[in-house]
């Protein structure tokens, strides 16, 4: 009896440890809270409906981009364009673990095993990651010695490879070779992947192993043996292409742009321009791995959502800070203010690109932002957006959060290489400052006018929603 009784007695314990709700629907418990933060540099832009297309003055284009009432979620948006100073950032960061990679392989191939350079393990190896060919987690805490220092009397300096041979520098100069500065990320196809035909249709082997209908795996699955088919590489030189400021006009001197722009910290506050569509999207992975990496460290902190260029429709949407029939960011149908000043920097009237007191670029936030608290949306440097360009689009997308996207390959036709390229520019006229007015440039393109802002969507419905405010269920 009492065997029984102390049987009956552990049992209910156990059962009152494993069930905290008294058996009843609670969720799981001590989830971690979430307060998300405004990003740096970054405002909120609240979720709203709108008018996106160009409408009357849209002449040319009336019957192909034809006003549409579309709807955007909230998201937070970069206030200003990157400057040269942000994406000299991500310069930085790729040159520095080449540099701790360089040093940390040539310490592992001679006859010191630490390798400094390299996070380890509890048996003090390296750690190593990739599949097909395998790279180490840097140890960033770790001093990086340019100048070869610490080496012994009459070994070489692995980074010397990192600059440029004698034989090509200018004025004896020791530089970087800003040729060999490649960041090597990851994206998903998720549009791919969601594809049915790629879907797995929860069909088993003898082995109770998962398999597609009828026994076969999908398509795409098939390829790679799982679902690393849809986990795409990509291998970018990340250096402006600064020659740009020449080679974008003819019979134009704009050699001291070509050489200061990106580099001379006169320029730093200056949007930086020179970034084709591939290399805006790689800086937006490395922002993100960059915040992540720094949460990760962290016990307890939640991964943020992914940084990424804009698409058409959530540019239009915050570049109208709340006006939904004004031409310009600012709200007038005009691109002075009453006193006459210019509210913008773009090419005013034949050829005067004085006037509104700038010749090239000027400073991010020279001039007032829109009610949404963003600046220079029209004019400075046009901005790309993820979307690609097509005359119907409008058309053909979905009216919430609509998104045309295109991963065009190196070798595809250049039709299908076209983004969307938004806000006009410091060349532009004022036509181009509208915020519905559309343009294009191709994805390999860098050019001396084209800039970039990230944004990252939010997480929830809008600005203070919570749990507590919104419903009288979880208070």
């Amino acid at each position: 009896m009492k065997r029984l009784l102390l049987f009956v007695l552990v049992a209910i314990i156990a059962t009152s440890c494993s069930n905290s709700g008294n058996g009843e629907l609670t969720g799981v418990p001590d989830r971690p809270n979430f307060y998300q933060p405004d990003p740096y540099g970054m405002v909120f832009i609240p979720l709203g409906s709108f008018t996106m297309g160009g409408g009357d003055q849209d002449v040319p284009y009336a019957q192909l981009a034809g006003p549409k009432v579309v709807s955007v979620t909230s998201f937070y948006m970069d206030e200003t364009e990157i400057t040269n100073n942000e994406y000299r950032q991500f310069v930085y960061w790729v040159r520095d673990s080449l540099a701790h990679t360089m040093l940390g392989r040539a310490k592992l191939a001679g006859s010191d095993s630490r390798a400094e350079h390299f996070v380890t393990n509890r048996d003090g190896e390296p750690i190593q990651y990739g599949l097909n060919q395998k790279y180490y987690k840097i140890n960033w805490r770790e001093d990086i010695d340019w100048a070869g220092r610490d080496l012994e009397e009459g070994n070489p300096n692995p980074l010397d490879s990192m600059y440029f041979p004698e034989e090509e520098r200018f004025f004896r100069r020791k530089q970087l070779d800003t040729r060999k500065l490649f960041y090597r990320y990851y994206w998903i196809d998720m549009p791919r992947a969601a594809k049915i035909a790629n879907r797995w249709q929860n069909s088993y082997d003898d082995n109770g192993l998962m398999t597609g209908k009828d026994g076969q795996y999908p398509e795409e699955i098939q390829k790679e043996g799982n679902r690393r088919a849809f986990v795409k590489e990509d291998v970018i030189n990340v250096y402006p292409d600064t020659l740009a400021w020449i080679s974008d006009f003819t019979y134009s001197y704009n050699e001291p742009m070509t050489k200061t722009y990106f580099w001379h910290p006169a320029y730093d506050n200056y949007p930086v321009v020179g970034i084709d569509w591939k290399q805006a999207g790689a800086f937006s992975v490395w922002r993100t791995e960059y915040m992540n990496s720094y949460l990760s460290s962290k016990k307890g902190e939640t991964l943020i959502n992914d940084f990424r260029l804009p698409t058409e429709t959530e540019w239009e949407w915050a570049a109208r800070g709340g006006y939904e029939l004004n031409p310009y960011p600012w709200g007038g149908p005009y691109p002075r203010n009453q006193n006459g000043c210019f509210l913008a920097n773009f090419k005013t009237n034949r050829g005067n690109y004085s006037a509104d007191g700038g010749i090239h670029t000027v400073v991010v936030g020279h001039y007032p932002p829109n009610d949404f608290g963003l600046y220079d949306m029209s004019g400075n440097v046009a901005e790309w957006t993820e979307s690609a360009f097509d005359e119907v689009t409008y058309s053909i997308v979905w009216d919430l959060n609509p998104s045309f996207t295109y991963n065009a390959k190196h070798d595809d036709p250049a039709v299908l290489k076209r983004k969307v390229v938004r806000g006009g520019s410091w060349k532009d006229i004022s036509y181009f400052l509208q915020v519905s007015s559309r343009s294009y440039e191709y994805q390999d393109s860098a050019k001396s006018w084209i800039g970039f802002r990230c944004v990252q969507s939010y997480l929830g419905r809008n600005k203070n929603d919570s749990p507590s405010k919104s419903s009288e269920v979880y208070k």
